[in-house]
């Protein structure tokens, strides 16, 4: 059995969440500069600018990418041959407040959800974990703006629903709240499970590469389809207009029951804080 001090997970998760906030991925750096050379719509090259200019800034001198520093998302996949000393669940909480204190992060997070006292020090994180074989840990850290959380949802669809319905509840989706939410996207998809289950496949399918597919043959000409429907939706950047709505759509399934078919949307802005070790 492998022992991984609870002090060691504290010290690389306040790291990935500095990074996060202040590093955006250059495969989407890369995917924005790429979209503004190929943009026609003067609008979408202005915008696209400015948020490749942002990201260089903000990278340079180590300040937030947005000043929505967002509520921090822990997914932990821990090794069955892990054991982790001490209490976890307080370290990571460490990570998070010292992380956002020092380094001057707005806080977000409140105590209640009704009575909207702030925590102060953005915690407490949402924490997410898995048991995988073998003896490794691997933590990603996704710091999420609600700007494009209210912009995602949970459809409890009709079984009997054909691919093209499936797409259209998508396209219909991403018109109506897609300008809200930053674009250029990164859309999620989780498809079947149960309700909770859809949803968490559709934060952990953001977490993918950029442009790679769904391993199954259905699932990536679904990929493919969704996206270049929303790209023809022309709410562009910044929804001022522009084919590059969207920078990709990812879909993870699940096994379902005989009378569901859970879809839910994760719409993820433009500024995809997001960063993954394993140890």
């Amino acid at each position: 059995m492998r022992i991984i001090e609870g002090e060691e997970i504290y010290k690389l998760v306040k790291k990935l969440i500095e990074d996060a906030n202040f590093d955006l991925p250059l495969s989407i750096l890369n995917a924005l500069k790429r979209a503004k050379e190929e943009e026609e719509n003067p609008n979408a090259k202005i915008v696209l600018d400015i948020l490749i200019k942002n990201a260089e800034i903000a990278k340079e001198k180590r300040i937030p990418i947005c000043q929505d520093c967002g509520m921090v998302i822990i997914f932990l996949e821990k090794g069955e041959e892990v054991c982790i000393k001490g209490p976890l669940e307080e370290y990571l909480k460490k990570a998070v407040r010292e992380a956002y204190l020092e380094n001057f992060l707005r806080s977000s997070v409140v105590k209640d959800p009704l009575l909207r006292e702030n925590t102060n020090d953005n915690t407490p994180p949402i924490i997410h974990w898995e048991i995988m074989p073998g003896d490794k840990i691997k933590i990603s850290v996704m710091i999420k703006g609600f700007g494009s959380e209210n912009a995602s949802t949970v459809k409890m669809l009709n079984p009997t629903l054909e691919k093209e319905e499936i797409v259209r509840e998508v396209i219909n989706h991403v018109k109506e709240y897609g300008p809200n939410a930053c674009p250029p996207l990164i859309i999620g998809l989780g498809i079947g499970g149960t309700m909770e289950k859809a949803i968490y496949l559709s934060k952990k399918a953001i977490f993918r590469d950029l442009y790679e597919r769904n391993k199954k043959p259905h699932l990536r000409e679904l990929e493919e389809e969704i996206l270049d429907k929303v790209n023809s939706l022309n709410i562009g950047p910044g929804g001022l207009g522009g084919k590059t709505t969207a920078l990709d759509v990812r879909i993870e399934d699940y096994p379902t029951h005989i009378a569901g078919l859970p879809l839910a949307i994760n719409l993820q802005c433009c500024a995809i804080r997001f960063k993954e070790i394993e140890i």
